[in-house]
């Protein structure tokens, strides 16, 4: 294939022997073999290999040769030959021919590499390149030149090809692709918006959008009835090994439709992007609520290519004299399990006591583990002598356990924590012993999330405020009727990994107001926020529901990439940063007054400051206790106590000999006893300054800020 008189060198073939053609691209390799040069000539579309000899190459021509080194930038006339029998090279796919070259241009040198670009062998049998073993913030130092690499432009094209594939299917379903602004109004939709301050309007800011989600509301309401983008994203959230502060979104909704459009659509859709990269999803994809994901799988994207469904097991041991469990069941806790089949000799006692029960469990946050093995129809372990005959059968009947299976229990007073733990217990045991199928993918819809979440002020959107419940008779002043609600909200998700997210959106305006008022919003704020929006639903808005596909997951998931930054042109590292052009940095003070952003705080004081300047309510944060009033002056007396011998301390340091104790060092320890419950306790008199209470236990939280 010729372009604009230049060929290219991955596409010249055997019915192309005895042309002469013009080729330009990098060196790729070279190997010098005295009078004769072999190299390989790289660009966009492969590699083929081109010949120097004093045999068909005029002198200056090997002369030039000789000054070549890797990811110069050439171009060269030669004459296409096939390759001597046994010289072929199965590696690339011009290896049956070669180009003899009569002419060599150096359009461009290249300093010394910091890591080797070339990831083709140059003969049979031979050793390719790579940069397995180079760190990736030095790739991403160097992106121009990780970027050149077969196998990252492979992936970037084929990237473009799932998303062209998107278009193409799209536009067949009659959606109209629509672009949304960039710079917008920043709204409460999950995480941290970036924020644009404003030049022409000073102290005022715009936001990047974490999606289009009002927009494309708005479009529907607009009568476009059938919208999609491939839009750029930016969410300013926590660090994690696979996301990136901006990111590329599938975006489409549709008016007039209900969830079974979704489905039927989506699942074409998705099917028709991994069948780019040669994957066969099965349809229809199986659907599951979010009630059951997080019973069966501690997780709202379970990967159901295992097995290790969650077995519940408290009813088992409602009347049981195991006493850790009896605690726990006495308050409202749950006890549930999975039988790992045939894994006994892999799980010896000592991998499941000293390792996971003491080490691996208690890492995800339980305080341990219960576990019983299957030898010759009963079960063993530690614990099962404090089991009674009826719980023991119950156990064997219930796990379907067979010899050779290993039971794993997790107890404990908090439902979420049982289901969580174990989620995280059945990922690690599935990749540990192997019993992740290769090359299987597994499609599912999670659906019917709860609507809201609870805070510890009221509730929060579990998706966003604009999902449609799946019914409208509640009432916003109920918390504990909100949090059973469900939503008509719903999840693609594949092998674990959630790919997209939507749900059929409100078309009321008091419906909608309803959900501001579950949320605690007064009138004021949803004008502030949404009363554009608001407004808009005054106006006929039909009847709608959409979905996001996140395009990053998607093609990383399809080609089977390790991160999604191997198809993303130009990524952040994993804090955000930019290697490349080190991105975020400072900008001058004439930049920031021109913004009128040096005086930002001088109008009114930023939120909390004065709350930390009260040092008896930052104690009272910090420890997590409340003050009663007349506790307050004792308190603030001892403070002011502490403040006075500080200032004495610090007036005195190096001038005077450190305070200490004349009396010897000794520990004292309450005298031995029977344990006895505190009167104070039994009177409730222990707890009232908790600021919340879980059972009999003073309730803080997991860590302090």
């Amino acid at each position: 294939m010729m372009q604009n008189g230049r060929w290219d060198c991955g596409n010249v073939s055997m019915a192309d022997a005895g042309k002469e053609i013009h080729l330009a691209g990098w060196v790729d390799a070279l190997r010098d073999h005295g009078e004769v040069l072999f190299m390989h000539l790289r660009d966009r579309s492969g590699i083929v290999q081109v010949v120097f000899s004093p045999e068909f190459t005029p002198p200056e021509v090997c002369e030039r040769a000789r000054a070549l080194r890797s990811e110069y930038c050439v171009a060269l006339n030669g004459r296409v030959a096939e390759r001597a029998p046994g010289t072929e090279n199965p590696h690339i796919e011009t290896g049956t021919l070669e180009v003899l070259v009569q002419d060599l241009s150096i359009l461009s040198r290249a300093a010394a590499l910091p890591f080797g670009i070339s990831e083709k062998a140059m003969v049979a049998g031979g050793a390719g390149g790579g940069v397995d073993s180079v760190a990736e913030e030095l790739r991403l130092q160097y992106r121009y030149l990780d970027l050149r690499r077969p196998s990252m432009q492979q992936n970037l094209a084929k990237r473009y090809r799932i998303i062209k594939t998107a278009r193409d299917f799209l536009d067949e379903k009659g959606f109209l692709e629509i672009e949304t602004p960039l710079l917008t109004k920043s709204t409460p939709e999950g995480a941290r918006d970036y924020l644009v301050p404003s030049r022409h309007y000073p102290k005022h800011f715009y936001a990047l959008p974490q999606s289009p989600q009002l927009f494309k509301q708005l479009l529907m309401v607009a009568g476009f009835e059938r919208y999609f983008q491939v839009v750029r994203c930016f969410r300013d959230e926590d660090l994690r090994p696979n996301r990136q502060p901006e990111f590329t979104q599938l975006d489409l909704e549709a008016s007039f439709i209900d969830e079974e459009f979704i489905y039927e659509l989506v699942e074409e859709l998705v099917s028709r992007m991994f069948a780019v990269g040669g994957v066969t999803l099965p349809r229809p994809f199986p659907r599951m609520t979010h009630r059951d994901a997080m019973d069966f799988y501690g997780t709202d994207r379970p990967d159901t290519r295992f097995a290790l469904r969650f077995v519940e097991a408290t009813d088992i041991f409602a009347d049981t004299q195991y006493s850790i469990f009896k605690q726990i069941l006495q308050r409202g806790g749950r006890i549930k399990g999975i039988n790992v089949r045939g894994q006994s000799e892999k799980l010896s006692k000592n991998v499941l006591q000293n390792e996971y029960a003491k080490e691996i469990v208690p890492s995800f946050g339980a305080k341990g583990m219960t576990w019983m093995r299957v030898m010759d129809g009963g079960l063993e372990s530690n614990i099962v002598q404090f089991f009674s005959e009826q719980e023991r059968h119950a156990v064997l009947e219930r796990f379907g356990a067979q010899d050779g299976d290993v039971i794993l229990m997790i107890a404990d007073s908090s439902y979420e924590l049982v289901v969580s733990a174990l989620g995280q217990l059945r990922l690690h045991l599935a990749e540990r012993l192997g019993l992740v199928p290769s090359g299987v993918f597994a499609p599912l819809w999670v659906t019917d999330f709860p609507l809201f979440e609870a805070t510890e002020d009221g509730v929060t959107s579990n998706h966003h405020p604009f999902t449609a419940p799946h019914r409208e008779d509640f009432n916003p002043s109920d918390r504990e009727g909100l949090l059973d609600l469900r939503s008509r909200a719903y999840d693609v998700v594949v092998n674990g990994e959630e790919l997209g997210g939507g749900s059929i959106r409100i078309n009321s305006k008091e419906l909608q107001m309803k959900i501001f008022q579950a949320l605690g919003l007064s009138r004021e704020e949803i004008e502030e926020k949404f009363g554009f929006f608001v407004r808009a639903l005054d106006y006929g808005a039909p009847p709608h529901g959409g979905l996001a596909l996140g395009m990053d997951r998607v093609a990383s998931m399809i080609l089977g990439t390790s991160s999604i930054r191997e198809v993303t042109a130009f990524p952040k590292n994993r804090s955000a940063y930019c290697p490349l052009t080190q991105a975020p940095s400072e900008v001058s003070l004439a930049q920031l007054e021109e913004l009128g952003l040096l005086q930002l705080g001088e109008a009114k004081p930023i939120p909390g400051v004065q709350e930390q300047q009260e040092l008896i309510e930052t104690l009272s944060w910090v420890s997590r206790i409340g003050l009663e009033t007349d506790e307050r002056p004792a308190i603030l007396s001892a403070l002011a106590d502490a403040r006075k011998l500080a200032e004495i301390v610090e007036s005195r340091a190096g001038r005077e000999e450190p305070l200490f104790a004349p009396l010897p060092v000794a520990n004292r320890m309450r005298e031995k006893g029977p344990a006895v419950n505190s009167p104070l306790a039994a009177g409730g008199e222990l707890l009232k300054n908790a600021p919340a209470v879980k059972g009999n236990y003073f309730k803080v939280a997991s860590i302090l800020d």
